[in-house]
């Protein structure tokens, strides 16, 4: 029997790696805070899951080299907001580079002072639990202190493409 050890330099180059991840269908959220000067701040993440329900905890990750990283480093806590399939338009305005994302759209602020994006699928506000190295990215944990959620249809991302992430 022949057997190909494999050893790390063998490892897939990043870009086949990402086309490959990218075949795992997940859903869209848009992660807000506020900074300092209470400015919310908000980004679009796929890398979401839940962690524990006792306690309730969640957890995402954010590249190094976001420009909203330093802001979710100080922040005390963020609010998960998870997509609907008709926000896609949501999707994309927290991925740009736009500065001022917050301006042309409907939010509120939750029971902890962070932005809650009018008509998402589901929100999960959080105390940021720990920050822990995640390579290129860092990920963020968040015990969860209130949770809503709607009878909608939610917002899918695969291989490379938003649309309805039908269930059933």
């Amino acid at each position: 029997m022949n057997q190909s050890i494999r050893t790390p330099r063998d490892t897939p180059d990043p870009a086949h790696l990402r086309r490959t991840l990218g075949c795992f269908a997940t859903g869209v959220a848009v992660i807000t805070t506020v900074d300092g000067a209470g400015t919310p701040c908000g980004v679009t993440v796929n890398s979401f899951n839940s962690v524990s329900l006792d306690p309730p905890l969640i957890l995402w990750s954010l590249a190094r080299s976001s420009r909203s990283l330093p802001v979710f480093h100080v922040a005390k806590g963020f609010t998960v907001n998870i997509l609907a399939s008709d926000q896609a338009a949501l999707c994309k305005l927290f991925a740009s580079r736009e500065e001022d994302r917050f301006s042309s759209i409907d939010w509120h602020k939750d029971g902890l002072g962070q932005p809650v994006l009018t008509g998402a699928l589901a929100t999960l506000s959080c105390h940021k639990w720990a920050v822990h190295d995640g390579g290129d990215h860092e990920i963020f944990i968040g015990q969860v202190i209130e949770a809503e959620h709607h009878d909608r249809t939610p917002l899918g991302y695969c291989k490379g493409a938003l649309g309805p992430l039908m269930i059933g």
